[in-house]
């Protein structure tokens, strides 16, 4: 026995007792005397896995206080174990569960030592997506679009608003309520997205990560009988929140520019032909995903247009705004909608890190309150103390500095990446490629497939993200293109996995 070992403190015996009794008096058996009550119920332990070979037992004087005792009726108990061999007592020690462990029963001889009880199956009511076995950031190489340099972050400096966040609680807030998110948070969000995007007199929902928000939309306003316009090149986790809903995706033809406003309006009109109306239209009109191109604003406004001719809202995925390098970002759509039809979507996810777990919506004060009351039958509220260390970090404008830092570094990392790449060109490896204005990532096309260059670079310890995972349909699948992020990784493993990617044969 490990001299370190110490009594087991998780050994309910007044409720095993109760349960012993309880059981006696069922099957009709006259009532034990009290110390064989207390081994039964030991014994039951033992059987029963609670206790293990060679964990000690509570003293004999702690077990007389907890179930209300004589220790000499404590230590019968004990003996009558000892003399069963279930428990041995230790000079000096106590006493602990024997290391062999008696027959328990002679009824377990008539089974097949082998024999297992046939598995529970379960009956799934709702179809999933297999997740990916292997995690983008497990690769040496990774390319994701939409990672961040997590390592930029200035987590010492977080930590202080954490912790003033921790030792200047609002004791109110720590409680259930307030389930659209924590006020001073949602006081900051509405002043930044006023000063930063253009966006005022919405209410503000915080979520946890933009999928939630995706969902418990998808929830609210869709079913099996309506349909969804998206982009047909575009963000499947998305997609796969609508058609949690029941919904059907309806493919919107897409140019160098984003979504064509014509090929909505068509889409539409075949859809009210096949009673299954479109009811919500998908965007990224910023840094469209994954092609990185930017909706100009004629086409915004024709979609807009559209959308409130036929009463149809819009969400509105501005999901990296913020890293926008050759000019000021347009406005988002959501800060020119006088119908308040289009519904904003951002995150913090690609500010701070994706384990975060914020993200927020800013809305129609009606759908808000629809919003908050659906997420609460779910997720009461998103981290509190994470909401609060967030707002304090807004409030002292440390946020921004940070923001205006890590902007600057992904813009040289794009450029870096684009040098490499008009190298690469240069050997007739790539075939083309747009410099994105902004975002985290280059769409680049190729003369070889991109499937089997991802295939063949998971190999190597690349990831990536070929053409065919971001089509709505098989039939709209090139396979000429992928798309590399460059915000995740410094220049050198930019270079290198560049090297190990392009120079090569497969």
């Amino acid at each position: 026995m490990n001299k370190m070992a110490r009594p087991v403190k998780q050994l309910n015996l007044p409720q095993l007792l109760q349960q012993q009794v309880a059981n006696h008096a069922d099957n009709g058996l006259l009532k034990k005397a009290k110390y064989l009550q207390i081994s039964d119920a030991l014994r039951t332990a033992i059987k029963n896995g609670l206790v293990k070979s060679n964990e000690q037992l509570p003293s004999a004087r702690q077990l007389a206080l907890e179930l209300l005792s004589n220790r000499h009726t404590i230590m019968a108990a004990f003996d009558e174990l000892i003399a069963e061999g279930w428990i041995e007592s230790k000079q000096r020690r106590g006493y602990f569960v024997a290391d062999v462990l008696p027959v328990i029963s002679s009824q377990h001889t008539t089974k097949c030592p082998n024999e297992q009880p046939e598995h529970f199956t379960w009956q799934f009511r709702k179809k999933t997506v297999q997740r990916y076995q292997r995690s983008a950031a497990d690769y040496r190489y990774n390319f994701a679009g939409g990672t961040p340099d997590i390592s930029l972050f200035p987590f010492k400096e977080f930590k202080g608003f954490v912790n003033d966040a921790l030792s200047r609680p609002d004791l109110a807030s720590l409680n259930y309520g307030d389930n659209a998110g924590h006020p001073a948070l949602i006081e900051q969000i509405s002043c930044y997205l006023r000063r930063a995007r253009a966006l005022n007199n919405r209410k503000i929902v915080v979520v946890n990560g933009s999928q939630e928000a995706l969902y418990v939309l998808s929830h609210l306003l869709l079913d099996d009988q309506d349909s969804v316009a998206i982009e047909a090149m575009g963000y499947a986790p998305a997609w796969n929140s609508f058609k949690s809903a029941g919904a059907s995706l309806v493919a919107i033809a897409q140019d160098d520019k984003g979504m064509l406003p014509d090929s909505l309006s068509q889409a539409i009109e075949q859809q009210n032909k096949n009673s299954k109306p479109i009811k919500l239209i998908y965007l990224t009109p910023l840094h469209q995903y994954p092609t990185t191109v930017t909706l100009p604003i004629a086409r915004r406004q024709a979609i807009y247009r559209i959308a409130s001719a036929h009463n149809i809202a819009i969400i509105e995925d501005d999901y990296d705004h913020e890293f926008h390098y050759r000019c000021q970002p347009l406005a988002p759509m959501a800060s020119d909608d006088p119908r308040g039809l289009v519904i904003y979507l951002s995150t913090f996810s690609k500010i701070m890190f994706p384990g975060a777990r914020i993200g927020f919506l800013a809305l129609d004060a009606t759908l808000a309150e629809a919003v908050v009351n659906y997420k609460t039958i779910i997720n009461h509220k998103v981290s509190v103390v994470m909401q609060d260390a967030i707002a304090r970090w807004m409030q002292s404008g440390a946020f921004e500095r940070y923001l205006r830092k890590v902007t600057k570094t992904y813009q040289q990392r794009r450029d870096f990446m684009v040098n490499k790449l008009h190298q690469y060109q240069r050997k007739g490896r790539v075939i083309s490629f747009t410099i994105p204005d902004g975002g985290m990532a280059i769409w680049i096309q190729l003369d070889h497939s991109a499937k089997q260059l991802k295939d063949w670079a998971e190999k190597k310890d690349i990831y990536l993200q070929a053409e065919h995972q971001f089509c709505a349909t098989p039939q709209l699948n090139d396979d000429r293109f992928i798309r590399l992020g460059f915000a995740g990784m410094d220049c050198n493993l930019i270079e290198k996995g560049l090297e190990r990617l392009f120079n090569h044969e497969f």
